[in-house]
């Protein structure tokens, strides 16, 4: 069921249901990593927030009594999917938001929309796989969110006290897991350098320019890679590689595959990134979409989800098969051309 775009009159006052969806969507969004997973959260918390397309009449804060119902959900689906999620092949990294990630709601002031859609960067979300469902609920609706802890409390069903040991848990472990710089949550929004860095990285990895990627890459920096299990091999690194040489290394050796693909531009969680399409002489289609983080005018992380199943909601799939066929003709034509004549 879609809420209706045309403003609802409740308590002589007009609430928009769609903008209130794409809060819901949000805060689960955030609590889960998955797109799929959030809309139908978000589907069912409208349907308890606004049945018959209205708001229950003693409800004096819709956005904040939406992000509560949609958290509530949310906390459930998060707390039935940690065992698959520690069974998974390969690195976890949550399914990509590819555009504008957080539509203006009426109130919010754009400061704050800029630091919510920050809030949902890959690198940030990859930190609160390190939470508890608990916890990442109550450093979400306080830390993030501003919810105080006796409200957080109520979402998560738990006293005041226990919320905020669970925030202040949180903290520590989000700081650690920082400090281990698997993610850095790097304030890369406010980085001029972030559009500029990303388009020279995709000219440097697309002509194998080793020394280029180099002078752009932080010392630490890492790249994940999000197959699943569900790639041809070669297509998805299985462990985070560390380091600028080999991060560099790994990059032009992708692109020196000669794979039937290009890179372009694009907005993934809220800042800049980009998507991997294959050539139209395969049928085009999506193959994957990387989220860059940046610090200090260098790259500092990159993530990739190349999964096919945390891609379908950003349109038609490219066809691996054909890609890695192509590869391997590829390879096969390249190491003929090196064979000296008999």
């Amino acid at each position: 069921m879609t809420p209706p775009t045309t403003p609802t009159e409740t308590r002589d006052r007009t609430v928009d249901l769609a903008a209130l969806r794409r809060v819901a969507f949000g805060a689960a969004y955030r609590m889960l990593g998955s797109v799929t997973e959030a809309e139908d959260v978000a589907q069912d918390a409208m349907l308890r927030v606004a049945p018959e397309g209205r708001l229950p009449a003693d409800v004096r804060n819709a956005e904040a009594y939406t992000t509560t119902v949609a958290t509530r959900i949310a906390l459930d689906v998060l707390r039935s999917a940690r065992v698959r999620r520690e069974s998974y092949v390969g690195e976890w990294i949550p399914e990509p938001l590819v555009g504008d990630v957080v539509a203006p709601v009426p109130g919010r002031d754009a400061a704050r929309h800029a630091e919510l859609a920050d809030d949902l960067s890959t690198a940030f979300l990859v930190l609160l796989e390190k939470l508890t469902p608990a916890e990442r609920a109550a450093f979400l609706l306080h830390d993030v969110l501003g919810y105080p802890h006796r409200q957080s409390a109520r979402v998560i069903g738990t006293t005041e006290l226990a919320a905020r040991q669970l925030a202040s848990r949180a903290r520590r472990r989000i700081d650690a897991a920082r400090d281990e710089a698997l993610a850095v949550r790097s304030g890369a929004r406010s980085d001029p350098h972030a559009s500029e860095l990303v388009s020279r990285f995709i000219a440097a990895t697309e002509e194998g320019d080793v020394d280029a990627l180099i002078g752009m890459l932080a010392d630490d920096v890492v790249i994940a890679g999000d197959g699943g299990g569900n790639v041809p091999p070669g297509f998805s690194i299985t462990r985070p590689v560390a380091g600028r040489d080999a991060v560099a290394k790994l990059l032009v050796g992708f692109a020196r595959r000669s794979a039937p693909a290009h890179l372009e531009p694009a907005t993934v969680n809220g800042l800049p990134g980009m998507v991997v399409h294959a050539d139209p002489a395969i049928g085009g289609g999506i193959v994957g979409a990387y989220s860059v983080a940046t610090a200090h005018g260098r790259i500092t992380a990159v993530y990739g989800v190349i999964n096919p199943d945390k891609l379908r909601h950003l349109g038609r799939l490219a066809d691996l098969d054909l890609m890695a066929a192509a590869v391997k003709d590829a390879g096969r034509r390249r190491r003929s051309s090196q064979e000296p004549p008999a």
